[in-house]
């Protein structure tokens, strides 16, 4: 990891929008089934947004410019699940919409 890289994710832990803030919250002091989650991880030359290295699991939050970063997506979903985690996206709309919804997809998917 470069210094370069530390400094990016150190940036946007610090303006992280309200959506990642939700999700850190139900994250964070292994508030999740004693899962330790870490954000804004830099991974594989990506920064995702929360990691349990315990079991290779992303979480990641799209707001409206994933709308138009689709094939980046794409690409980065699979490089990044051909080393062996999963990787599960959400909307800004579902983080703030269901809540319940958003951490029972995590359970199942650590499950």
């Amino acid at each position: 990891m470069t210094t370069e890289q530390r400094r990016f994710a150190r940036r946007l832990r610090a303006q992280a929008t309200e959506p990642e803030d939700i999700v850190w919250g139900l994250l964070r002091n292994r508030r999740l089934d004693g899962l330790k989650f870490r954000r804004q991880v830099p991974l594989l030359g990506y920064t995702v947004d929360f990691l349990c290295v315990e079991r290779r699991l992303i979480v990641e939050i799209d707001g409206r410019q994933h709308n138009w970063e689709r094939d980046y997506d794409t690409t980065r979903t699979q490089e990044i699940e051909r080393h062996g985690c999963t990787l599960l996206r959400f909307s800004n709309a579902q983080v703030r919409d269901d809540r319940d919804a958003v951490v029972a997809a995590i359970r199942q998917a650590v499950g």
